[in-house]
């Protein structure tokens, strides 16, 4: 009876798992889609396309603000309940860009999704561990963060797909819909999940001052940064090759995606053994691939196959940075979790910014120029292993 019970108590942690997994995949392919709808976007709104990277931008700010603050603003709050509401402004935040007659009321949308973000990714990133315990524990945070890589997989290409067949509108509708679906599901199988340690904004400058959380966010900042801005324009990227459609680039994103996900358990498993390693090889790795996209201009095939070690590279990138950060300060998840996800999103909208200057300046090449360069730093960066044992929060 008892191994019965412990059957079914195990099935159902790793079912809440999966579904923490589908809330993240809704937040970032929200987040992420307009990065396939951006020309289309800005031809119906009358923006330029640099311009409508702003739907990038903005609820990257917001999430940066949201993501420390939130826990703190419901710091007694049940997390099950916390990630039920997310999910219901999500879908309302997508209902209203579906149906955004004007540019800044686009705009308006992707702000309460950059509330959404925040706090799903303040929230869900260490309940992987909670719900999935001792040794299990890595891989059930594995889990969580695959609905990042899925979402490049599954969510941008389909919502480029549909906004290519029956308008960017349907894509945010769509979004919308499955938003309300997570919502009902974590509803149904996640059990309470009370807060464990109120967070309270004082223990933020105190994290600050380890030595190792410092550097750790310094290589987020850089690599993220130098990611988005590359990646948010990569469409435009693409298409400077001769012959390629967006049916063509549509599938090297989903190319793309794959080789995320596969990166995403790769770079876990690489964590596991030593997380700061890992990601200094994923920064050097990346920044090298997406360099070489600038004399591979001219073939598909060597811009396909790049694309695809990009996604390697990037997908280990959450989930190393997070077990990293949580190796460094282990007594308090939440918290290290909350400020992680609000230095992630500020370098997501700092990146997409800067590539959409660039991209209506310069142009593709400085985009990919100053990607590769700030992964390189990233990669270079020290990471304050010997201080940091001595100025623990």
């Amino acid at each position: 009876m008892a191994s019965t019970q412990l059957t079914a108590s195990s099935t159902g942690s790793w079912t809440g798992v999966c579904t923490l997994a589908a809330a993240t995949f809704g937040v970032v392919t929200t987040e992420m889609l307009p990065v396939g709808l951006l020309t289309s976007l800005a031809r119906t709104l009358h923006v330029s396309v640099g311009t409508a990277g702003l739907t990038l931008t903005l609820p990257g700010l917001v999430a940066a603000v949201a993501a420390p603050l939130l826990p703190v603003a419901v710091r007694r709050a049940d997390r099950r309940t916390v990630l039920c509401a997310l999910l219901l402004l999500l879908a309302a935040a997508n209902l209203l860009a579906a149906l955004a007659p004007a540019f800044p009321v686009l705009l308006a949308a992707r702000l309460l999704v950059g509330v959404c973000i925040g706090g799903v990714w303040a929230v869900a990133a260490g309940l992987g561990a909670r719900l999935v315990p001792g040794p299990g524990a890595g891989r059930a945070t594995a889990v969580v963060f695959s609905g990042i890589a899925v979402a490049s997989v599954f969510g941008v290409p389909a919502g480029t797909l549909l906004g290519a067949v029956a308008g960017w509108r349907w894509a945010f509708a769509a979004m919308a819909g499955l938003a309300l679906v997570v919502a009902a599901r974590l509803a149904a199988v996640l059990p309470p999940l009370p807060a464990e340690d109120a967070v309270r904004l004082g223990v933020f400058p105190r994290l600050l001052r380890v030595a190792r959380v410092r550097w750790l966010l310094v290589t987020v900042v850089l690599l993220v940064t130098g990611h988005f801005a590359a990646y948010t324009y990569v469409r435009p990227v693409l298409q400077r090759t001769p012959g390629t459609g967006p049916g063509l680039v549509s599938a090297l994103l989903l190319g793309y995606g794959l080789a995320g996900v596969a990166g995403n358990f790769a770079g876990g498993a690489l964590a596991a053994r030593d997380p700061r390693r890992a990601l200094r090889l994923i920064s050097g790795a990346l920044g090298a691939v997406v360099l070489f996209l600038v004399p591979a201009a001219a073939s598909t095939a060597a811009s396909g196959a790049l694309l695809l070690l990009w996604g390697l590279a990037y997908g280990g990138v959450s989930v190393s940075a997070q077990r990293a950060l949580s190796a460094a300060v282990p007594e308090a998840p939440e918290a290290v979790s909350a400020l992680f996800a609000g230095v992630f999103n500020a370098a997501i909208a700092l990146g997409a910014f800067a590539g959409g200057r660039l991209a209506d300046g310069p142009g593709p090449t400085a985009v990919l120029v100053t990607g590769a360069v700030l992964a390189g730093l990233a990669a270079l960066a020290p990471d304050g292993r010997t201080a940091g044992a001595a100025t623990r929060a």
